[in-house]
């Protein structure tokens, strides 16, 4: 259309010479047809001029005729359309969401603190310009709810055997807000390539409880390894002692010594050692 819309105007450039030398020789009424006709000729030009078009990668036009939707030009570079169709701009890049820290409960009533980023971009621009108001405000409300909705079915963490939780299973937890986002956006031609928690936290009112009961539990975890450590190392002296032979002992010698052993292993203070210089039974 180009070089059709180039040759109009230098047809029209013509013409208004002709009308013109027409005029001038006093031939009115066909110097006032070429006139006319030449006015008619530029503004058909110049309608056809609104149908042109460029296109970045990754950028898509919507044409609607009339409100009628006569479909999507996805292809970069140069076009032309028909003038009278109304050419909406759609970005088809990929675009992050960065949602706000939410509070809300997680499965076991614990309010804690939950943001997640999507990486989302339109994949059905029909949808997602005629289906729902407003696609960039509908993704932001629907990833929140699914945020909200997500938090509800996973414990923060400490969960019972083999039970997924939001901070030990992040793979997981990511797989599964993907999906109900996805099913979600469907509604709006909204492609979901990824979705993450950023942010997880108990939330501040729970906070310090929260945190003193995960210490307490790292305390706990610490004295079962060092006692199982303690009663393998005292058994082990005791059947190395025995097997050798170097010393026999009686139940009550052996309590003593297990008792010693376990103190000396089992304390978090530094023990000061009493030499016994009599027999075992002084």
């Amino acid at each position: 259309m180009l070089p059709v819309v180039i040759g109009m105007f230098l047809a029209d450039i013509a013409v208004f010479i002709v009308a013109g030398q027409e005029l001038s020789d006093g031939h009115g009424a066909l110097g006032g047809s070429l006139l006319l006709g030449a006015f008619l000729l530029l503004f058909t030009s110049i309608i056809c001029c609104l149908g042109f078009f460029t296109l970045q990668p990754n950028e898509a036009r919507v044409l609607i005729l009339f409100g009628a939707y006569r479909g999507t030009t996805r292809l970069s570079g140069f076009h032309w359309a028909n003038p009278f169709l109304t050419k909406r701009r759609v970005s088809l890049r990929a675009r992050n969401l960065l949602s706000d820290k939410l509070k809300v409960n997680d499965s076991r009533g614990n309010p804690i603190e939950i943001a997640v980023v999507v990486v989302w971009r339109v994949s059905d621009t029909g949808q997602a310009c005629f289906d729902v108001q407003d696609y960039e405000n509908y993704v932001r409300i629907q990833s929140e709810s699914a945020v909200r909705h997500l938090a509800s079915a996973y414990a923060y963490d400490h969960g019972e055997q083999h039970e997924v939780t939001l901070r030990s299973g992040a793979e997981e937890v990511a797989t599964a807000l993907r999906k109900e986002l996805q099913e979600r956006l469907d509604k709006a031609g909204v492609l979901v390539d990824e979705a993450r928690i950023t942010h997880l936290a108990y939330a501040p009112e729970i906070a310090q409880a929260m945190l003193r009961r995960q210490q307490a539990e790292a305390v706990i975890a610490a004295r079962q390894k060092i006692v199982q450590g303690a009663v393998s190392m005292v058994d082990m002296a005791l059947r190395e002692l025995q097997a050798r032979q170097v010393v026999q002992l009686d139940d009550e010698r052996k309590a003593s010594m297990v008792s010693n052993l376990l103190v000396v292993l089992c304390g978090e203070a530094e023990v000061s050692p009493v030499v016994n210089t009599g027999t075992l039974y002084t």
